[in-house]
């Protein structure tokens, strides 16, 4: 029986310095390290992995063929949101709201987008 995803991953020229980007900036932890990978693991426990990229690829688009974006979900929209600006972190569009939720796009320090997002009512 299938279960669920347990993680997620990701290629990096510097998956070292990816990892501590998202300790640093989101609030993740270091859940296992490596010479060439890194688990992360999410405040609510999701892991993702992050291993060594063997080349570098153009960054592709929101819309481009492939996962696009990871979602990053928060308690309060508006101080998440200011805390990242205030961070650094440059968002790739304005908040807004779709469907009742409150979103914003950014990248992380390797340029993958990430989704800000406050549902009110959670999807599960």
């Amino acid at each position: 029986m299938i279960k669920g995803v347990e993680h997620v991953a990701m290629a990096s020229t510097d998956p070292h310095k990816l990892a501590n980007w998202y300790v640093s900036t989101l609030g993740f932890k270091i859940f296992s390290r490596a010479e060439a990978v890194d688990f992360i693991q999410a405040p609510n426990g999701s892991l993702f992995e992050i291993i060594r990229a063997e080349r570098k690829l153009p960054t592709p688009e929101m819309k481009d063929t492939g996962l696009r974006h990871i979602a990053i979900a928060v308690d309060n929209f508006e101080t998440e949101y200011q805390r990242l600006k205030d961070a650094g972190v440059l968002f790739e569009t304005e908040p807004y709201e779709a469907s009742g939720n409150m979103v914003a796009f950014f990248r992380d320090a390797d340029g993958n987008f990430l989704h800000l997002i406050y549902r009110p009512q959670p999807l599960i």
